[in-house]
């Protein structure tokens, strides 16, 4: 599978809402989700990436003020310009035990330097894990497509 691209994050005051023991806004971890996924398909195309879609994301769980937010982006497809990433964002305890936040899954379009689409290398999945994650990227696709 391609390299992880993982971020970290400390919930701060600026990151939150009102809400009486401080939330992570929904917003903010969406924007978090768009940069370290984007950051994964930069270093897997090595060109310009844009984001095209996010898939359906439910939060699992909360964060709060001063949590730990760990984030995880692999890529799980390529097509002929776009390809999928896959995001995992998770709370992670001060004993490094983690919660699941959500699973995200981003298409973006590699682009070049008239920010046309370009190539991407195909990815070719090899461990069993890949092969699923490959197969289910399929069926997201042409349910994207059929949208």
């Amino acid at each position: 599978m391609p390299e992880k691209t993982t971020s970290v994050q400390i919930v701060l005051p600026q990151h939150c809402n009102g809400y009486k023991k401080s939330r992570l806004f929904g917003g903010q971890i969406m924007a978090w989700i768009d940069v370290v996924g984007a950051v994964a398909a930069r270093r897997y195309t090595q060109k310009a990436v844009t984001t095209v879609c996010v898939d359906n994301l439910n939060f699992l769980n909360p964060a709060y003020l001063n949590d730990t937010v760990v984030q995880e982006a692999v890529v799980t497809w390529t097509g002929r310009t776009s390809l999928e990433v896959r995001v995992d964002s998770y709370v992670e305890q001060l004993d490094g035990t983690r919660k699941p936040v959500n699973r995200a899954y981003l298409v973006f379009v590699a682009l070049d330097e008239h920010d046309n689409p370009a190539e991407v290398p195909p990815f070719t999945p090899e461990t069993d894990a890949e092969m699923r994650e490959y197969a289910a990227a399929l069926e997201r696709r042409k349910i994207r497509l059929a949208r």
